[in-house]
């Protein structure tokens, strides 16, 4: 089950999206559509079938954007998760071998084009859930159990 979790970053990265989407992308596929369906046969016009089949690809990702809308939460900081691993939160782990990972535990809609973010439903985030500096955490993979240190947790950011 895909959690309805988001942080406000992603929130308002998914409405950047839809908005561009809707107000920008599909009107400039849509002329591109008419344009090209005034040129006579469609069944042998390869811009008319390009433009078409994508803006199908919009309609369906737009209407995937609005339903979701509805069902997302987002959640914001509290200075109460402070010192424990809770969602949106940035954790620093290291595994026994010395291999370090900085992940941001965030909703299923945010972790695309990011090798950074991990779903909340992940295990890794699953295992991660409440944890303090210096826990040890146990991962369950399909190879088996992983162990990881957590390091450092922080809710905003900075390099």
């Amino acid at each position: 089950m895909k959690s309805n979790l988001i942080t406000r970053d992603g929130f308002e990265a998914l409405k950047k999206e839809l908005d561009y989407l809707w107000k920008e992308h599909r009107p400039d596929i849509t002329r591109k559509v008419s344009w090209a369906a005034s040129l006579g046969d469609r069944s042998e016009n390869a811009d008319y079938q390009y433009n078409k089949k994508l803006l199908r690809e919009i309609d369906r990702r737009i209407r995937y954007l609005t339903k979701r809308f509805a069902e997302l939460q987002v959640v914001d900081y509290s200075p109460v998760q402070d010192g424990k691993v809770f969602f949106g939160a940035w954790v620093d782990i290291e595994s026994p071998t010395g291999e370090q990972v900085l992940i941001r535990i965030v909703g299923p809609d945010e972790i695309y084009g990011r090798q950074d973010y991990i779903s909340i439903d992940s295990p890794m985030a699953c295992a991660l859930l409440k944890k303090a500096v210096d826990d040890d955490v146990i991962v369950k993979t399909p190879k088996g159990d992983k162990i990881w240190y957590v390091n450092q947790i922080r809710y905003v950011l900075t390099e």
